[in-house]
């Protein structure tokens, strides 16, 4: 009895190794598609969302000024118009 308790302490030591050394190469293959996928994304040519968010605030004024000028010079325009 004692030889088949060593048998399955030895087998349940194996098996736990194994476990170990599959957890192990798990977090290695996460890390590396992890690093790929950042290389990858390096290599575009992406804008970070700040990036986005400044560009996008910067077209709103020029389109506030643009509709500011647009309806001056309609004013001006205007005013052309009736002392003719």
């Amino acid at each position: 009895m004692q030889t088949r308790n060593k048998f399955f302490d030895d087998m349940s030591q194996m098996m736990t190794n194994a476990m170990g050394v599959a957890q192990g190469a798990r977090t290695e293959a996460e890390n590396a598609m992890k690093n790929m996928l950042d290389r990858w994304l390096a290599d575009r040519d992406f804008v970070t969302r700040d990036e986005f968010d400044a560009v996008r605030a910067m077209a709103q004024k020029a389109r506030e000024e643009n509709e500011a000028l647009k309806a001056r010079i309609e004013a001006l325009e205007g005013g052309k118009k009736g002392s003719k």
